[in-house]
């Protein structure tokens, strides 16, 4: 039991030993250790190490020759130890410090990708979502012929898909709620902001729908007039999708007011 305890007490001697030799490093002003040493630690990929390193070193070498490879260093090495809200402040304030640095097409890309990372699912909000689209939008003027190219438009899909979702489910969640007068004004709304929504098929035969059940839940005296909304919604959504699988479901409700009135 001696013997255990002993060797306990050597091993946290000597990793309270080296904790020491790090935090003081960190704490030192020599500058030639410290930069050494954070690109040590960066190849060993112990990158939040580095990166304490770097942002200690950017208060020496701010303004200097080197700084601009620190600052860069910096947001790359937490861009590596996965914290990306961090690692897009050091690339953004990168950025705006060395615009035509030689890592600068880089750190714009690294600093889109940090934004693409922190966004959220389709149902939550989508403030992040607009803020990365633009980041890439600039982006891609800024380097047309970026090797990254094909990575932002695979971005830019994803990222439009969620908005497409996003208002798809805001305009259909008053279908569900049976409230079909205000389901078939948003959802109309959903294709006047953007006629190119990828969940257009849907939208238009939620329509549809939306003006069938309005019309049929309507006091009798009011039915015909309304269910001539439906025919239009009808005609709208067979035009554009002809062989749609929601077609069969429409048909038959057409077919139904058509024999009633």
């Amino acid at each position: 039991m001696k013997k255990c305890l002993l060797y306990a007490a050597v091993l946290l001697a000597v990793a309270v030993a080296c904790k020491s030799q790090y935090e003081t490093l960190l704490e030192s002003n020599d500058t030639e250790a410290k930069y050494t040493a954070a690109f040590d630690f960066f190849s060993q990929g112990k990158y939040n190490k580095a990166a304490q390193l770097f942002e200690s070193l950017s208060v020496i070498t701010n303004g200097t020759a080197r700084d601009d490879t620190v600052q860069y260093y910096w947001g790359l090495s937490n861009y590596r130890a996965k914290d990306y809200y961090t690692a897009e402040t050091n690339f953004d304030r990168f950025l705006e410090n060395y615009p035509r640095s030689t890592f600068a097409e880089s750190a714009a890309f690294l600093r889109l990708d940090c934004l693409y990372r922190n966004t959220l699912r389709y149902e939550l909000d989508q403030t992040p979502t607009y803020k990365c689209i633009t980041a890439i939008s600039e982006y891609l003027v800024s380097y047309p012929d970026s090797e990254y190219r094909s990575v932002c438009d695979r971005m830019l899909d994803d990222l439009g898909e969620r908005l497409d979702h996003k208002a798809f489910d805001s305009a259909f969640l008053y279908y569900k709620m049976e409230d079909y007068l205000a389901a078939r004004v948003a959802l109309r709304n959903v294709l006047k902001d953007n006629a190119e929504n990828r969940y257009r098929e849907d939208i238009l035969f939620y329509t549809a729908m939306a003006s069938y059940k309005y019309a049929d839940l309507s006091y009798a005296h009011k039915q015909k007039e309304r269910f001539l909304v439906f025919y239009d919604d009808y005609f709208n959504f067979i035009g554009e999708y002809p062989d749609s699988h929601h077609r069969p479901e429409l048909d038959r409700l057409y077919k139904k007011v058509k024999e009633k009135y």
